[in-house]
């Protein structure tokens, strides 16, 4: 599986983006997909997570009530909403695909996106 994060850019605090996540390769339905983030001397943090067939979602708890998570089956894409944008959400913002009973860590991951937000 091969993924490839876009959509992120500068946005002013309380201002919203979109990221997207384009995955190659066979999905399946037990298959978890999620998004995750880094800044540069911390340690990456999970953001939120969705299963790819019933669309179960889990979320930190920096992202409940802001940030939402969503998937399009036939594209095999994952989203991620985000809204009211912080400062502190700054950082790599990175997609990830992990099979069943496997961790995040050890499976499938994109490039990174860099999101920016400015206050």
């Amino acid at each position: 599986v091969q993924l490839q994060a876009s959509g992120g850019g500068l946005v002013q605090a309380g201002g919203s983006l979109r990221l997207s996540c384009a995955a190659s390769g066979r999905i399946f339905s037990t298959d978890y997909m999620g998004w995750f983030r880094q800044v540069p001397g911390k340690e990456r943090e999970f953001v939120a997570s969705i299963e790819w067939g019933p669309g179960t979602t889990i979320y930190a708890d920096s992202a409940k009530g802001r940030f939402t998570i969503s998937k399009h089956n036939a594209k095999n894409t994952v989203y991620l909403q985000m809204n009211g944008l912080k400062p502190e959400d700054t950082a790599v913002y990175y997609c990830a695909a992990r099979r069943i009973g496997a961790s995040f860590e050890s499976g499938y991951w994109g490039q990174g996106t860099q999101v920016t937000v400015s206050s």
